[in-house]
């Protein structure tokens, strides 16, 4: 993997990690086209996206330091009601985390082996992206005011389903969340919080079977600077595109990422096809 490589992939993996338009299916094809494979492609994912979690730690911290505090304050634990609200958050992020431990557990490697990773799979998920993006922008349900903890299950799902590569998991997370009727501020925050632990968890994931490999071996074909480049990249394109999202997803305007979505789609489709 060339330096320059490493920036562009860095920067879409930034980009693409918050606006609804899946990074796994943007790296993928990008990866495709630079003729990319192997355990590099591994451990440059790794490093870019732990960036990602960085850069949501940055722009969300103040969310991150309320959630803390509330769960470390004074409040009655014998009752739901009696929890402070960064502990109903906190416990909202819980819920949402045990659809996608239990895919990324007992079923990734299944789902990996069934659908695969090419363009043809990831044109396809690209366009049922598009699809919920559509729906979720022209239904209008009554927004409430608080995420609750069946409707964190449920965005809990969203996120599990989104381990198909193409599928974006904070696409289909805002979409099922608007689709429940949750107010769209706090649930763009629940998104880019709740993701988080999956991302963290699938890091470490991928870093034992790097160490199963060997260090020298997954560092074979790319440099510490292509990585460190890559994780600027990532980080800073990362900060931007998350608070962008957050005012993107207030106003509503989801349809323009459907478009877009379902534009790449049928060119991946079309590329798998021919080749």
């Amino acid at each position: 993997m060339e330096w320059f490589q490493a920036i562009i992939l860095g920067i879409l993996q930034g980009l693409t990690e918050f606006l609804p338009v899946s990074s796994s299916g943007h790296l993928t094809i990008a990866s495709t086209l630079f003729g990319l494979s192997g355990e590099e492609n591994l451990t440059f994912t790794v490093v870019v996206h732990i960036a990602t979690v960085c850069s949501t730690l940055v722009i969300l911290w103040k969310e991150v330091v309320w959630i803390f505090k509330d769960m470390f304050a004074k409040q009655s634990w014998k009752s739901y009601s009696g929890l402070n609200d960064g502990t109903h958050f906190a416990i909202n992020i819980l819920i949402s985390m045990i659809p996608v431990a239990i895919v990324g557990f007992f079923f990734k490697d299944t789902v990996e082996a069934i659908f695969g990773s090419g363009m043809l799979i990831v044109g396809i998920m690209l366009l049922v992206t598009a699809s919920l993006l559509t729906f979720s922008y022209f239904a209008k349900p009554r927004q409430r005011e608080e995420i609750s903890g069946w409707h964190a299950f449920i965005i809990g799902i969203g996120q599990a389903i989104a381990v198909l590569p193409g599928l974006s998991r904070s696409g289909t997370t805002i979409a099922t969340g608007l689709l429940l009727g949750n107010q769209k501020e706090k649930l763009a925050q629940f998104s880019f919080l709740m993701v988080i632990p999956p991302i963290l968890g699938e890091a470490l994931l991928d870093i034992k079977d790097i160490a199963e490999v060997g260090f020298a071996t997954a560092m074979n074909g790319i440099s510490p600077l292509a990585l460190g480049l890559g994780f600027i990249a990532a980080f800073v394109t990362g900060c931007l595109a998350c608070r962008w999202m957050i005012n993107i997803v207030k106003k509503g305007k989801l349809v323009w990422f459907a478009v877009y979505c379902a534009i790449i789609g049928i060119f991946a489709i079309t590329y798998g096809c021919l080749h």
